[in-house]
């Protein structure tokens, strides 16, 4: 687990000095605290005897082969090159298959399995990879730059092409310490922030800069960039399987990856919250462990986002070695901390948990396994079971029709998290509209209607003709044919997965140090995940069925059975208490970096419902925040 960054350029005038490339590598520091490395090839020429220049910069946090596998890492002559953030879990096998062809390994460790397997395969590699990584690869003979990302978009890795000159790195910051290269905001991404909470892929929030998307890689080659797809499944496909042998190939494969990313030769631990997926993955974990895993779970003073005794019971069941950590989450004290190391904005609030969790973890281990992907991958979040139930109440009867149904959102937002009033209100607001919309209004931040009344006309005349909602929109189609559960969850995959709950963890954790490692990923359990029929993962109203029918004796059957409660903060409550004073100083204040591109009488109109308690709009408030906030950092 690492952090990388580097250049490709042609012309003296594009050059990335010492001093710059110092700059990349150092902004990334957090990411790999325990070694730094660059390097630089100046004299190289293309095949037109043209001057092709790279430089290469890296930091390496230690898991694995401790003292060697120092990047950047060549091949045995030197023609190839490589940085590469994060874990291949399958290193081992793919090391035993390339000694065996005549490869020479200088390390233990698992990135050079990549370089020997580009040798013998060039870009078909990656297909080959059990991992979590980003990757950049200069190939000398060839004069080009490869570029790639794991398939579910673990790692991220952002470029930008600029003048015959290629720039990436883990991190928007990487980028940022180039002058010239992230110079512009992108209203359009301001757009789709507001909409989903985070700026989906390929794009960013600064213009000409973009994210390299999962399952893809990227070759720079004469000064031109290609970009090809090595990983994809077919999401219309529902596979025929019997119960069984669906409950025992689930079981196979989870297994085989928790085993898989159990392999590390510094401390490990597991993230332990007390929901089926945690809960899951440390079971999993303990079995295949001949001592008590470490596990870790946090808490908070406020009841309704405290799951500390659910995971102590669990803790308890298993006989792992628990430690509970108890916070006083503060926004005013990690908002700044957030924007500095998230780059763009990246509104999803649980990142404040995420963020508190990963820095008192890392002061135990180095490693953590998470259940992250669980909700996705077997339809566990409310929002399916709202769909569901909206599509079985509009076949019985046209409901979205009665009288009446538009005075539900006359009422007011009581201030609890999980109020029936406020999920009504967000229930029958788009029942009218057909799946797709219906489930955007599920997920979106700021509906079309109040962001048209919010933006400037200045601001409203800078957007282009696209609809945020064609990002969703896109890869809904994808699954054409398939139940309407099915669908959202591949949906989440394909989208809020890479772009909003990875990215949370990955920046999060490594901020502090910390790997992350998540078994619900492995790509063999998505692919086998997104092909199961709903009736297998879903029914009646509830989701995350074959995960109980499988592993449900491993963990206390009152995990399964309790309301999801979800990973949050009382960011209401703030709202109306400690971030008042910011809010007011900073989203309402005359020199408000956002006032350009809003109306300010709309803005405090939020403010005051929301601090009257006559409407809930926390997640919305926040939103602006993060971005105020984000403005006032990094432009």
């Amino acid at each position: 687990m690492c952090g990388i960054t580097g250049a490709v350029w042609q012309h003296d005038r594009h050059a990335i000095s010492p001093e710059v490339l110092g700059k990349m590598t150092t902004s990334i520091s957090h990411r790999g605290p325990d070694d730094s490395q660059t390097w630089f090839d100046t004299n190289h020429r293309d095949a037109y005897g043209q001057p092709l220049c790279v430089a290469l910069g890296f930091r390496r946090l230690s898991i694995i082969d401790l003292e060697g596998a120092r990047q950047p890492m060549a091949n045995e002559d030197g023609t190839v090159r490589m940085v590469f953030n994060g874990e291949i879990y399958n290193f081992q096998t793919l090391r035993r298959r390339l000694e065996g062809t005549g490869h020479k390994f200088a390390t233990h460790g698992d990135g050079e399995s990549i370089l020997h397997l580009y040798e013998d395969l060039g870009t078909d590699c990656f297909t080959q990879l059990n991992g979590m990584f980003a990757i950049a690869i200069w190939d000398q003979n060839r004069n080009r730059l490869v570029l790639a990302r794991d398939r579910v978009g673990q790692k991220p890795l952002y470029y930008a092409v600029r003048d015959d000159r290629l720039v990436f790195g883990s991190e928007l910051k990487c980028l940022a310490a180039v002058e010239g290269i992230c110079t512009e905001l992108d209203p359009a991404a301001i757009d789709e922030f507001l909409t989903y909470q985070y700026v989906p892929h390929p794009g960013t929030i600064w213009k000409g800069v973009r994210k390299l998307p999962p399952g893809h890689f990227a070759v720079f080659e004469g000064g031109r960039l290609s970009i090809e797809r090595y990983w994809d499944f077919d999401p219309s496909l529902e596979r025929p399987i019997r119960a069984q042998e669906a409950r025992e190939r689930l079981h196979e494969l989870l297994t085989d990856s928790v085993r898989l990313r159990l392999q590390s030769d510094v401390p490990l631990g597991s993230f332990l919250s007390g929901g089926i997926d945690s809960s899951l993955i440390t079971a999993i974990a303990q079995s295949q462990s001949n001592q008590p895993v470490r596990t870790f779970s946090i808490g908070f003073p406020v009841a309704e986002f405290d799951e500390t005794a659910h995971a102590a019971k669990v803790a308890n069941h298993l006989g792992t070695k628990h430690e509970r950590f108890e916070v006083k989450p503060s926004g005013v004290d990690v908002i700044e901390k957030l924007v500095w190391h998230y780059d763009e904005p990246l509104g999803d609030s649980s990142a404040v948990p995420t963020w508190y969790l990963s820095e008192l973890t890392r002061k135990e281990v180095t490693v953590a396994l998470s259940g992250d992907g669980g909700d996705e991958l077997f339809a566990g979040y409310e929002r399916y079971r709202a769909l569901w139930l909206s599509c079985r109440l509009r076949k019985m009867f046209p409901i979205h029709k009665l009288p009446g149904i538009g005075m539900i959102q006359k009422l007011p937002d009581p201030n609890r998290r999980r109020s029936l009033i406020r999920r009504g209100k967000r229930f029958f607001e788009a029942l009218g509209e057909p799946p797709a919309r219906r489930y955007m209004n599920w997920l979106q931040i700021f509906p079309e209607r109040i962001r048209a009344s919010i933006y400037s006309d200045d601001f409203l005349a800078s957007l282009p003709g696209d609809d945020p909602f064609d990002f969703l929109a896109s890869i809904w189609a994808r699954s054409e044919g398939r139940d309407v559960v099915s669908r959202a969850s591949i949906s989440d995959i394909l989208s809020y997965l890479p772009c909003d709950l990875c990215t949370k963890v990955d920046i999060a954790s490594m901020a502090h140090g910390l790997e992350v490692r998540q078994p619900m990923l492995d790509h063999r359990v998505v692919e086998f995940a997104a092909s199961l029929p709903v009736n297998l993962k879903f029914r009646g109203g509830r989701g995350k069925l074959i995960l109980q029918d499988t592993f449900g004796s491993m963990i206390p059957r009152s995990i399964f059975t309790r309301k999801k409660m979800g990973f949050g903060v009382p960011i209401a409550a703030w709202f109306r208490g400690e971030l008042k004073p910011m809010v007011h100083d900073t989203l309402l204040s005359g020199d408000a970096r956002i006032a350009p591109m809003f109306r300010q009488d709309e803005i405090a109109e939020l403010v005051q419902s929301h601090e009257t308690g006559k409407q809930n709009h926390c997640y919305r408030l926040w939103n602006l925040l993060i971005l105020e906030t984000w403005l006032r950092r990094w432009t």
